[in-house]
């Protein structure tokens, strides 16, 4: 529970939290555009700079478990400035790398510190306000959860294209700083000591569980997947961890997660919601980028420029949210949310290699519209009726169940995109032979079939038509996955009168 200090300087912890969040949410994808200039500076192969983003997701998802227990512990104001202060300084230290090991080791640093930020801020802020202002709460924090992705690449592309990759790490030292003196300034002495004893079972057993599933999902596509003896070990190992885990939880007297949480069915349903969302909206953010610098000749900083819309369409939901929810409740707002989702993913399944910037533009607006729309209401439902002794762990759970989503999301797409692409070449090309006589024909000069330079730019069209064959099927059927995920808003309850504490009036600012 927050103290009546916290309550008092509610709003400038509340800055610096979305300054934590937000710099711990725009690492996760501003060093995307950088990584092919990463690997020219550090002299590395294509598939060894990859680490360079998977460090620091493995990392954050091995720790973020720990982080509820860590606070608890040592107190929630220590963690938040030991993770602020070692975010900030792995993020130099990463700008000032000269060798791939060195970046990736300091990658691993920054995942470890940031681990906590997400869920202890998020349940910092339940904390300190009332429960009238958490749909407007939650859709403040969510802009921080949902900006820092979107606004990455553009960022990304800009700094290293204007000044140096080095640039996409130094962006978090000034960002720190301010979140640093924010909390230390305001925030309220927590000398901890009120941790449950620690299952070292349990959290061995989830440390592995997340652990394999990170390889599984991320060396997988590179791979081919269930063909490679690697994947076949890596699944062994994410199955037992699980297993083990689950009956640790079920039986031990002090599991590492309270039993508490798998009793409240609005925290489970909404859990399950996120980690679906995860599956499908972020992993088509992620495919957006490659589509346009790859198939439409974009640049780094174009393709950023051209995703904006999508922030601006998160913006204006997040602006949008506390009154719709306050008019027409939390569950037909994420009906909405997920409808403009599906909308805007079926208009990317109709994308084509002769569009302009518009189609993309278009649906990115709507898409952010659809985005913005789902989490405030995911998390006000959330923990509408867990107990707030039960908020630090199920914040927890959130982050985790949502980055296992997105890992796993892309990590399929990807899987998918190569899978659809080759059987989309294969399709094509048996219709293409050098002996028809009206191909020979009608052919281009620059596809001559008759010369070898020919025949490969005509090879290199055809791939490049199943490519945009394969993104326009994938995003055809997340749109339908989306659709599928409406039924489970049946099962969510209103937010009660009460939520586990009384309604306080709001202290004067």
């Amino acid at each position: 529970m927050a103290s009546a200090k916290d309550i008092e300087n509610r709003i400038p912890i509340t800055g610096g939290l979305m300054l934590a969040t937000l710099m711990n949410t725009l690492d996760s994808t501003i060093a995307n555009v950088a990584l092919p200039h990463i690997q020219g500076s550090v002299s590395a192969a294509s598939d060894q700079v990859v680490w360079v983003l998977t460090s620091y997701i493995i990392a954050t998802a091995i720790m973020t478990p720990l982080s509820g227990w860590l606070s608890q512990k040592f107190g929630r104001k220590r963690m938040f400035l030991f993770s602020i202060a070692g975010f900030t300084a792995a993020s130099i230290l990463c700008g000032m790398a000269t060798s791939l090991p060195e970046i990736v080791i300091f990658r691993l640093i920054q995942g470890v510190a940031g681990a906590s930020l997400m869920p202890l801020s998020q349940a910092t802020m339940l904390d300190v306000y009332p429960l009238r202002l958490i749909p407007r709460v939650m859709s403040i924090w969510s802009a921080a959860v949902i900006l820092g992705p979107i606004l990455g690449p553009t960022l990304g592309g800009w700094l290293t294209e204007e000044l140096s990759w080095r640039w996409v790490f130094y962006i978090n030292v000034p960002i720190g700083i301010v979140a640093f003196l924010a909390i230390y300034t305001f925030m309220d002495r927590d000398d901890g000591g009120r941790e449950r004893p620690f299952d070292f079972l349990g959290f061995g057993a989830l440390v592995l569980f997340i652990g394999g599933f990170q390889m599984l999902v991320d060396r997988g596509p590179s791979q081919d997947w269930f063909e490679s003896r690697e994947i076949w070990i890596e699944t062994a190992i994410c199955i037992a961890g699980l297993y083990v885990f689950v009956i640790q939880t079920m039986t031990a007297e002090h599991p590492f997660f309270h039993r508490d949480l798998a009793k409240d069915a609005n925290f489970v349903v909404c859990t399950a919601f996120a980690m679906f969302v995860g599956v499908l909206l972020f992993s088509s953010s992620a495919l957006l980028p490659s589509f346009m610098q790859s198939l439409l000749g974009y640049s780094a900083l174009q393709s950023g420029v051209a995703s904006m819309t999508r922030g601006l369409g998160s913006l204006a939901a997040f602006l949008a949210v506390p009154l719709l929810i306050a008019r027409f409740g939390p569950r037909m707002v994420l009906l909405v949310g997920v409808l403009l989702s599906s909308w805007a993913l079926w208009q990317m399944g109709h994308f084509d290699l002769s569009m302009t910037a518009r189609p993309i533009e278009i649906s990115g607006l709507i898409q952010g519209l659809g985005t913005g729309l789902l989490f405030a209401p995911l998390n006000t439902l959330a923990y509408a009726r867990l107990s707030p002794i039960h908020r630090v762990e199920g914040t927890i759970v959130g982050t985790m169940a949502r980055s296992l989503g997105s890992s796993l999301g892309i990590s399929l797409v990807q899987a998918m995109l190569i899978r659809d692409a080759a059987a989309a070449h294969s399709g094509l090309s048996e219709h293409i032979t050098v002996t028809d006589p009206v191909l020979r024909w009608a052919m281009p000069q620059m596809f001559a079939l008759q010369s070898p330079a020919g025949v490969a730019a005509l090879n290199a069209e055809v791939t490049r038509q199943g490519s945009m064959i394969s993104y326009d099927a994938i995003f055809g059927a997340m749109a339908i996955g989306c659709l599928l995920l409406a039924p489970s808003l049946l099962f969510l309850k209103p937010p009660a009168s009460v939520v586990g504490r009384p309604e306080r009036e709001p202290v004067p600012d």
